[in-house]
């Protein structure tokens, strides 16, 4: 998905390295967004975002299947409000496996507004209905009360601890792609 999904407030969209690099360096310098996301998610300078966006986006054209990880901005302000994904989940060495998930970073200021469960339920329907994946999941922290809110909110199931992916210990939630 190159082209850009809406929803009432939002516009999902590819990411455009030269353009968002400084608002994507807002997000993942912030040590309270990236809490959940471990250490290897922290970046050092606009310059180094800039190169993970862009090594972000040759990855996903290598694997073309559709999947990835674009911008949510804020149809209001133009602000980039965060990252929607929908990837295949990586086992515990780092390889991908058969599973998808949908997952979510925000920025601070973007915290509690809806925007995580909007993003989400564009890109539920996007993996059910493009990509016709039968099932989506989504990892979480036990102690990330918030992004479990998000997944209670998108009608996910909780499914218990698992320790398949990542290499740690997290939460799994799951949902069906809806019967015709």
């Amino acid at each position: 998905m190159t082209n850009f999904l809406e929803t009432e407030r939002l516009i999902i969209r590819s990411w455009i390295p030269e353009r968002d690099a400084e608002q994507a360096f807002v997000i993942y310098n912030d040590p309270e967004v990236t809490h959940f996301l471990g250490k290897a998610s922290l970046v050092t300078s606009v310059e180094s975002q800039r190169q993970r966006l862009i090594d972000n986006i040759e990855q996903w054209h290598r694997r073309n299947n559709g999947t990835g990880s674009w911008a949510i901005v804020e149809k209001e302000t133009t602000t980039i409000v965060g990252t929607i994904l929908l990837k295949q989940l990586p086992d515990k060495d780092g390889l991908p496996t058969q599973d998808y998930e949908v997952g979510w970073h925000l920025r601070r200021a973007s915290w509690g507004k809806g925007y995580a469960t909007e993003a989400g339920q564009v890109m539920l329907n996007y993996g059910f209905n493009v990509l016709n994946l039968p099932v989506i999941n989504a990892v979480v922290k036990p102690e990330n009360h918030a992004s479990i809110r998000v997944t209670e909110r998108l009608g996910m199931k909780p499914i218990g601890r698992t320790n398949k992916y990542y290499g740690i210990e997290l939460l799994l939630f799951q949902l069906d792609a809806p019967e015709e």
